[in-house]
């Protein structure tokens, strides 16, 4: 009908998609053709009459051709009425129709079109193919298939093809089969329909993509899939079965490969493809059996299946599943198990598991060396008779509360019974098993050490506050004290011995000195004293001490000196060496209340490796070793980590300071040695003092050292300026008198800003500089770096109650600075500023 409508149309010479019929616009122009006759008929009838024609004759005229007309015309109207109902009745069944038609002339000109095509390609003025391909979607392809359908219409033969379109809208594409076939009879014109298919592709495509799903789910199950014939021929594998027998399924189907050439065991009847594993009643196979690949692959397989057919038809349906990662992890648990059972074992903490009843069910060997027993002797046990009595209660209640899930913050901590305290941490856990078997896992360390390490780690702390107060207070006494002894020099200098004047200045300066001994004790306590250190023999020093000794001690405790032969020099304080060993007698006097015998033993020792006493650790090297041995109380166990920290003391209150051996300590250490104790109760104590042994032949003869007093007679009197800087005015004040009066012209400065602006502005040149250590804003130190950069050979004396060594490093390798440790008196300063200034003081 879509053929004959459009043939209709051509032959009537229809042109547009909606216009009038070209034969309807014929007839309008007959009518107006008849009716122009009319006009003419009507004007040549006025002629006629008005020639003298007869009316008659005119009339006859008229009304023969009138009669002709009105024939014509409903004529005309029939034909019209009659054709234009029957191509309506055509167009009207193409418009119906759902696909898109369109009929094209040979110079690609539209000859027809129906509704569907104008809604789906709306007119935009061009070529209606056209409009087709620019509905098309951006794909080379389709765009290829449509020039490919244009080329087969133009020759006049047949094509289709499924092409993706796009909406009038420019939504989505969709599929549409796009026909073309040429209109017999009308060379050139061409037939084109336009069907959606898009649902019917959808569907196709649905199915396609959950029949590629199903293969590809077989394909890559992972498990095996196969089928054999009665033969025991492959008549299907799965890809995964293929992968695992080394080949493609195909490949090893057509090769007629069968099942038993891949199987090592067990071996079954060559002739029976399906009863390698024995049936069973209900007709199915299963059982176990090793795969070997054509690669060489070995898999442990289980293998189920059932046979189906009958006669040539028999297969079966079977299914194999890869045994392999199983006994991987049935050897790596196996192999997991033994490591973990040598790593419990064998680890080096204590590892435990207690029933609910507090029984060792578990123990490794470390809980076995901690307890003190083999571990299998512990399993069975209560951890509670293990303990020392009084941790049992608490060790227990927490024990209790951990089993029954209440955790508790901290770890557990208990002592063990025996003879040497031992301090265990127990971290607990509870194990959760089910069915009631619920346990404790112990984890069990000692920290014993631990407990001593903090608890000197403690001790140290104590004794660092209290050495930096001891420290801070020695050095405002120090600056007193110097005051003290410099004024009372000058109260001197007017008196004569004679004088009652002069005995009382001079009992004041002797308390004064005593005043500085105790300082130096303060000092030597916090090690920060400044020691005068020389190179001496230890056997000279206690030939002049043990006169002193026997009289400290008392005539009821018997002292003996066993001195060392060939003993080696040391390099000590003199007089810190000397009070170390009275404090140690006193002491042994102490230990002593109803007589004994006090022991001072000299020898060279020699250690090749390091040597370790408690926490502290000696290096090997040669030394001198001073033991004071007396027979005494002894010393309790739990003292004796305690016996050097300040102001502890076993004594009675009232009877000692508790500085005593923490000044030992302290002196010691300072020198560079070591003090060790051994003691217990009823056998005396052992103080053993190493200091480091001294090369003779590299050792300087022994030499006054700073700070002793000059030789008597000596002139002390000199020239020169001098700056003495100092921010404690009794102690500035006290030094510019004294160097006045040994004839020096001094520069007095308050603070070392104050001293760098004099040294700056000074009108004459400074010789020497004379500065306290410690000052604010700006300190010794600092001044004398910035005084180098002014003047780099001045020459300095730094004075300070605190050792020497404090500031020594900060000053980098600036050796041309000298020492005056405070208190001092009028004599050292004028010798030591007359040394610094003649080149004398080394």
């Amino acid at each position: 009908m879509a053929v004959e409508a459009g043939r209709l149309r051509g032959r009537f010479g229809w042109s547009g998609e909606r216009q009038r019929p070209r034969w309807l616009q014929v007839v309008a122009n007959a009518a107006l053709v008849l009716a122009g006759m009319c006009g003419a008929l009507a004007m040549l009838a006025a002629v006629q009459l008005a020639y003298g024609a007869r009316p008659q004759h005119t009339a006859a005229t008229i009304a023969g051709l009138a009669a002709v007309v009105i024939v014509a015309v409903f004529a005309a109207r029939w034909m019209h009425a009659a054709i234009e109902g029957r191509v309506d009745l055509l167009t009207q069944a193409l418009d119906a129709s759902p696909d898109a038609q369109l009929i094209v002339r040979p110079d690609g000109r539209m000859a027809y079109t129906n509704a569907a095509f104008v809604n789906l390609f709306p007119d935009d003025g061009g070529p209606p193919l056209d409009r087709v391909a620019a509905a098309l979607a951006d794909e080379p392809q389709s765009q290829a298939d449509f020039r490919r359908l244009r080329n087969q219409a133009a020759a006049g033969a047949r094509a289709i093809a499924a092409l993706p379109l796009r909406d009038a809208r420019g939504g989505a594409a969709g599929w549409f089969t796009i026909s073309v076939n040429p209109i017999a009879g009308r060379a050139g014109y061409s037939f084109w329909n336009v069907r959606d298919v898009t649902a019917q592709h959808e569907m196709e495509a649905v199915i396609r993509d959950e029949r590629n799903k199903l293969i590809d789910f077989l394909d890559n199950a992972p498990i095996g899939f196969y089928s054999v014939d009665a033969q025991g021929h492959f008549l299907f594998i799965n890809q995964t079965l293929g992968e695992w027998l080394g080949g493609r399924p195909s490949d090893i189907a057509a090769q007629g490969a069968r099942l038993h050439d891949f199987i090592v065991a067990p071996l079954a009847d060559p002739g029976s493809p399906f009863d390698p594993f024995g049936g069973r009643d209900d007709g199915t196979q299963r059982g176990e059996v090793v795969l070997r690949g054509r690669q060489g692959r070995t898999v442990h397989a289980w293998i189920g299946q059932s046979v189906v057919g009958e006669g040539d038809e028999l297969r079966t349906r079977s299914v194999v599943r890869d045994l392999t990662p199983e006994r991987e992890w049935e050897t790596a648990l196996r192999r997991s198990r033994e490591r973990f059972q040598r790593f419990f074992a064998d680890a080096p903490v204590g590892i435990a598991l207690l029933g609910r009843a507090g029984r060792f069910e578990e123990a490794n060997r470390a809980v076995g060396a901690l307890f003190g027993a083999a571990a299998p002797d512990l399993i069975g046990q209560q951890l509670i008779d293990f303990l020392y009595e009084g941790d049992r209660r608490e060790v227990a209640a927490k024990l209790v509360a951990a089993t029954e899930g209440r955790a508790f913050a901290a770890p557990l901590e208990f002592r063990l019974q025996g003879g040497r305290e031992r301090i265990m941490v127990a971290f607990v856990s509870r194990l959760d098993a089910g069915e009631g078997d619920d346990g404790l896992i112990l984890h069990v360390i000692e920290v014993t050490e631990q407990r001593s390490l903090e608890t000197q780690f403690a001790q140290s702390q104590k004794m660092q506050a209290v050495g930096q107060l001891a420290g801070g207070v020695a050095h405002d006494f120090n600056n007193l004290l110097t005051a003290m002894i410099g004024f009372c020099d000058l109260l001197l200098l007017r008196f004569r011995p004679g004088d009652p004047s002069f005995a009382d200045i001079m009992q004041i300066k002797q308390n004064a000195n005593r005043a500085a001994n105790l300082v130096r004790q303060l000092l030597a306590f916090s090690r920060q004293q400044t020691l005068q250190p020389r190179v001496l023999d230890v056997t000279d020093v206690l030939h002049e001490l043990s006169n002193l000794l026997r009289r400290l001690i008392g005539e009821n405790i018997e002292l003996k000196v066993v001195l060392g032969r060939e003993l080696g020099l040391v390099k000590v304080d003199q007089g810190q060496l000397e009070q170390v060993i009275i404090n140690l007698a006193v002491n042994a006097r102490d230990a002593m209340p109803t007589g004994g015998t006090v022991t001072i033993r000299t020898a060279n020792v020699s250690e090749p490796q390091p040597v370790r006493h408690g926490p502290e650790v000696m290096p090997a090297g040669d030394y001198v070793l001073i033991e004071v041995v007396d027979t005494g109380i002894g010393i309790p166990k739990e003292n004796l980590g305690r016996i050097f920290e300040p102001f502890f003391s076993t004594k009675e209150i009232g009877s000692g300071t508790g500085l005593g051996l923490s000044t030992v300590y302290g002196i010691v250490r300072q020198t560079g040695g070591f003090v060790f104790v051994d003691s217990a109760p009823g056998r005396g104590a052992v103080f053993q003092i190493y200091l480091p042994r001294q090369d003779a032949a590299a050792a300087p003869a022994a030499a006054r050292a700073d700070g002793a007093e000059p030789a008597l007679g000596r002139d002390l009197t000199g020239i020169g300026t001098v700056m003495l800087v100092e921010d404690d005015d009794p102690v500035r004040i006290f030094g510019a008198r004294a160097l006045r009066n040994k004839g020096y012209q001094v520069v007095e400065a308050k603070s070392g800003e104050a001293a760098l602006e004099l040294i700056r502005d000074a009108a004459q040149p400074i010789d020497l500089l004379i500065t306290d250590v410690v000052m604010p804003r700006l300190d010794g130190p600092g001044l004398i770096r910035r005084v180098r950069e002014i003047h780099p050979d001045m020459k300095v004396i730094f004075i300070s109650g605190y050792t020497e060594d404090a500031f020594r490093q900060r000053l980098g390798s600036d050796s041309a600075i000298h020492f005056l440790p405070k208190p001092f008196s009028l004599k050292q300063l004028a010798a030591k500023v007359k040394e610094v200034l003649s080149g004398e003081a080394a």
